[in-house]
């Protein structure tokens, strides 16, 4: 292994010991100081073949530091260190020519590790301009699971590599995939978010392709497809494993070749779009399965990136719930704030609706809790899990009467003493309706065929509900 001097700049005294032991007995010559200033003055003199730099030191900031040390040695590798854990903290980091971001706490081993690549040597590499501003968070979370998806997402944000993004509904899939182009290459392009649960499967090919006039019954014009719409950007495939297998072979080709066909068409085009698929299903599975092209899994599976659900991320939980209710204030609803025991059952409940159910389980809160602070009590009162062998109580009509009850006098609430505007029939029939829906699909696991007989409703009047209330369809396998 090669040694080399490194170059430690960390106002915590404790971390500047254990780094020099660990990286002394690793062979390197260790130079260690508590402050911005000498750290600079040495890179300036020509010391050090490392550095490892704090974000947060008394006399500057580690990221301020970063460009004018590129600039003046711009093949010094710069390992940045920060507990300001976020995924803009790691963004900065990379754009502005960081080797390698750590989180604090760290592992060592693993910083030892990031010191001996760093002085492998390598071909250089221009640094991406750094972004202007400070932007809101795109992701909320200082949790180990997601400092590596801010890790593995600061590395992509300069290429245009084909991403696929797994996770149980709810975790935030989209919201990735929208970071990635929002702080990628393609951040001025179109971002175009397709969900093939939504579409009906017949219309699957004419939705991403387009279609000429006559191309079918119905096609009375050309009609631009998603592929055409994201030209230049992004386009995100959400629930891939619903795509149909016709399709499946078109998205391959898009892949292989870097051009496509319009339904009805015969001359190519050619496509300069960026690819980001998620999916809530296990894809080798469909593809065990025969409803997965193993082909197009390995062209779409170049940088997979797992979610992690809300209950492996519990440490996250109050930040996510505060910015919720943040968010439902600027909305217009009541300041309200967790006491400590409410933040407590939250981090211990199991979140069987990930990310999106606390969001709305906080809008909730926001417009029905009478006082400002949501106690506990409060809390257990709305994410109370029934035992599921216990059968349904004689009561189950009053609750849903009062479940409508509560909904009818929030409307009339939030217009004072002044009587609402018409609509709250046509409000309270959607409050009930996704619920009702959502039992099914669940009940019929995800078949939305079965679920329409169920309901005793045309399946495309139920496909079309669906996308009306933004429900997530999971299959799942018996």
């Amino acid at each position: 292994m090669r040694t080399g001097t490194v170059l430690v700049a960390d106002d915590d005294g404790a971390i500047r010991t254990v780094l020099d032991a660990a990286l002394g007995r690793a062979g390197h010559t260790v130079r260690s100081t508590g402050n911005a200033a000498t750290l600079w003055h040495w890179v300036a003199e020509g010391e050090g073949d490392v550095v490892i730099v704090d974000v947060v030191m008394p006399d500057g900031n580690g990221l301020d530091l970063l460009p004018r040390m590129k600039k003046l040695r711009p093949e010094l590798p710069i390992v940045v260190m920060s507990a300001q854990n976020t995924l803009l903290t790691a963004l900065k980091a990379t754009e502005r020519g960081a080797f390698e971001y750590l989180p604090k706490p760290f592992d060592l081993q693993e910083l030892i590790g990031v010191v001996a690549r760093a002085l492998t040597p390598r071909p250089g590499e221009a640094a991406p301009q750094p972004a202007e501003g400070e932007e809101k968070l795109p992701l909320i979370g200082r949790s180990p699971a997601m400092q590596e998806i801010y890790r593995v997402m600061a590395r992509l944000m300069a290429t245009d590599l084909t991403v696929t993004i797994m996770g149980e509904s709810g975790t935030g899939k989209e919201l990735v995939a929208q970071a990635l182009h929002d702080y990628g290459k393609r951040r001025n392009g179109p971002f175009v978010a397709v969900n093939m649960a939504a579409i009906p499967r017949e219309l699957i090919e004419s939705e991403l392709f387009g279609h000429e006039k006559g191309s079918f019954t119905g096609a009375h014009q050309r009609s631009v497809g998603r592929f055409e719409q994201a030209e230049g950007g992004t386009l995100f495939l959400d629930e891939i494993g619903d795509m149909p297998p016709e399709a499946q072979t078109r998205l391959l080709r898009v892949l292989q070749q870097g051009e496509y066909t319009t339904v009805g068409g015969r001359t190519p085009i050619k496509s300069n779009v960026r690819i980001i698929a998620a999916t809530n299903r296990d894809l080798r599975q469909l593809i065990h399965q025969g409803q997965f092209r193993e082909d197009l899994f390995f062209r779409l599976n170049v940088v997979p990136l797992r979610l992690p659900p809300l209950r492996e991320r519990a440490g996250d939980i109050p930040d996510l719930a505060r910015h919720f209710l943040d968010r439902a204030m600027a909305e217009g609803l009541p300041l309200k704030t967790l006491s400590a025991g409410a933040i407590e059952r939250l981090k211990a409940y199991r979140w069987p609706g990930n990310v999106r159910e606390l969001e709305n389980l906080m809008r909730r809160l926001a417009a029905l809790c009478a006082d400002e602070e949501i106690s506990a009590a409060i809390v257990e009162a709305e994410i109370h899990e029934p035992d599921p062998a216990t059968p349904a109580a004689s009561g189950g009509d009053e609750t849903l009467s009062g479940a409508v009850e509560r909904h009818v006098a929030l409307y009339f609430a939030e217009h004072g003493a002044e009587l609402p505007p018409s609509g709250v029939y046509d409000r309270i029939l959607r409050e009930v309706e996704r619920p009702l829906i959502e039992r099914c699909l669940g009940a019929t696991r995800g078949n939305q065929i079965k679920a329409a007989e169920l309901l005793g409703l045309n399946r495309n009047t139920l496909r079309k509900k669906i996308r009306e209330l933004d429900i997530e369809v999971v299959r799942r396998s018996r």
